[in-house]
This record gives C-alpha cells, sequence and structure tokens, in this order.
C-alpha cells in the first residue's frame, strides 16, 4: 500500500503545485519500499507531465534512516532523478547514524538540519557547533542547506550569520 500512497502522493503535489507561483518548490518524502517496487523514477515523471509541474520544482527527500539500510540500486536511481531536473534531499540529518560519506556517495542537492539542533537550543554552543559543522558539509559540497523547526528570529538570524540558506519554519 505504501507504494500506492507514495504514487498518489506525488501525484497531488504536483497537481496542486502548478497553480502556485513559479518560486515556490514542493517537497515528497520518499520511501525505501519506493524504490524496491515500481518504477520510482517513471512514476514522479508521470506525475510531472501530467501536471505540467517542471522538475527543478519538485524536492524529493529522503532520510538517514533510509540510507542506513540502502541496497545498490538507490544511489543510481537518486541520480536518474537528479538528472531529470529534481532536488534530492538529506533529511533530518544529524539524528541518525549520519555518516560524512551521504554527501560523497549520493546526489543530493540539500541536506536539511533537524529542527532538534535548532528548537531551544540558540544559546547552546555545542548545538551551535554541530550546526555549523553541518552547514559546513553542505556548503563545502556545493548543497544548499536548510534549518527546520526555526521558530523565534534569534535562530533565524544565528542561522543567516552561519552561513545556512534555507530556512523552515513550523
Amino acid at each position: 500500500m505504501i507504494a500506492t500512497i507514495g504514487e498518489w502522493a506525488s501525484h497531488s503535489v504536483c497537481q496542486a503545485a502548478r497553480h502556485w507561483p513559479g518560486s515556490i518548490r514542493v517537497a515528497v518524502n520518499l520511501l525505501p519500499v519506493q524504490f524496491r517496487g515500481a518504477d520510482l523514477c517513471k512514476i514522479v515523471e508521470s506525475a510531472l507531465a501530467k501536471f505540467g509541474l517542471e522538475a527543478v520544482r519538485l524536492e524529493l527527500e529522503i532520510t538517514e534512516s533510509f540510507l542506513f539500510q540502502d541496497d545498490e540500486t538507490s544511489p543510481g536511481i537518486l541520480e536518474k532523478l537528479r538528472a531529470l531536473g529534481m532536488q534530492i534531499v538529506l533529511d533530518d540529518f544529524g539524528i541518525g547514524f549520519s555518516s560524512l560519506a551521504y554527501p560523497l556517495r549520493y546526489p543530493f542537492n540539500k541536506i536539511k538540519i533537524d529542527r532538534s539542533f535548532i528548537v531551544g537550543r540558540p544559546d547552546r554552543e555545542d548545538a551551535r557547533t554541530l550546526t555549523r559543522a553541518i552547514i559546513g558539509i553542505g556548503s563545502g559540497h556545493g548543497m544548499s542547506v536548510a534549518a527546520e523547526g526555526v521558530e523565534t528570529e534569534e535562530q533565524f538570524a544565528a542561522l543567516l550569520v552561519m552561513g545556512c540558506n534555507e530556512i523552515q519554519a513550523i
């Protein structure tokens, strides 16, 4: 059922986004089962074509837990999706078994810093140090870096100073 629901979600997102301004991107979380069943690339391409949405406006989010259980085919599938113009995003970076090799092995366009590093921690030096490190990893590999869960002006300002170039508010 997850693969069927995933296909429905891709179509629903593309259908809704086609009516939004062209500068707005939409994100869809992908699950490991979607890589094992039907051809994920064809499903996503079909959704984009059906609703006339530009591929660059679609972000496909992969969590670290997915990468931990990865098989040999996933990097190729992600590379094909990226070649089609979609943005590939590493979601929740820093909370699982983060590997510094992920940006080398997978074709990510963006890293999203998990909200646990942001919420309620702007005064903690240890959280700021880890956040700066994640931003450095992403920007050093030519990726955009987004912070999840930004709630205050103070958090926003601190992230901008650190070089974070996208903010996801609650």
